[in-house]
């Protein structure tokens, strides 16, 4: 589904609930498909804890359309309408950080986004994922730090952005309620995420000075790193 990057026009159709409902991670069941489990184990080889931590973090705090039809976070409290595949929301948080790990940091001329949404696309393919999912995963990945509001993108590609903002920056505060963060968070340590990637984001850019991160505000390491709604748990360990 195509969606507006204006975020007047996603303002329009946004439900805006007074105070998120709280929903904890022990209720949800997350799709368990043989790919899943594959791409799983893909992931928890390649990346750090840290980086894997955060990638569930971003599933839950997200969407889901789980086996047991409960909805999570921003999608279904928020934007109720929109409609998409759980388990290509699970690949696309689980692959959406793949490419920064120090290997492919300076293993590559490419921006972090666009070889992570190649290397997420090859890996899909080699484990027979439809032709179709594993390029919606790829376009959600090569545009996940894309702040443009002009034109349009994919419903996942849109979620990714704001769930990522979530949790790297603080924005959208008011889409979760504070258990819900706080019972993830518990589940899956920040372990100082917010200067890990700050740091990896600092690193690229001392490398790669074209790469797509420089297209955001140069505050954006510093927002990342002082991320006021994510200080109380990023010591947690």
């Amino acid at each position: 589904t195509s969606l507006s990057c204006d975020p007047a026009q996603r303002s329009s159709v946004e439900k805006k609930n007074k105070t998120p409902i709280p929903q904890l991670y022990s209720a949800i069941s997350l799709p368990d498909t043989l790919l899943v489990q594959a791409v799983m184990e893909h992931v928890k080889q390649e990346l750090p804890e840290h980086t894997f931590n955060h990638s569930m973090r971003v599933v839950y705090h997200g969407e889901m359309e789980f086996f047991s039809h409960r909805r999570m976070a921003i999608a279904s409290q928020r934007f109720p309408d929109w409609k998409f595949s759980a388990e290509t929301w699970l690949l696309t948080c689980l692959f959406h950080n793949i490419d920064t790990v120090n290997k492919q940091t300076r293993g590559t001329l490419m921006s972090f986004e666009f070889y992570g949404g190649y290397l997420a696309m090859a890996q899909l393919q080699k484990l027979n994922s439809p032709a179709t999912q594993a390029e919606i995963v790829a376009e959600a990945l090569i545009r996940h730090q894309d702040t443009v509001e002009t034109g349009n993108i994919t419903t996942i590609g849109l979620l990714t952005q704001l769930t990522t903002q979530f949790n790297n920056m603080g924005c959208h505060a008011d889409y979760i309620h504070l258990d819900t963060i706080k019972d993830v968070v518990k589940n899956y340590l920040r372990r100082e995420w917010s200067v890990c990637f700050s740091t990896k984001i600092r690193e690229e850019v001392s490398i790669k000075p074209w790469c797509q991160t420089t297209a955001s505000t140069p505050r954006f390491p510093q927002v990342v790193q002082h991320s006021e709604l994510m200080a109380p748990y990023d010591n947690r360990y």
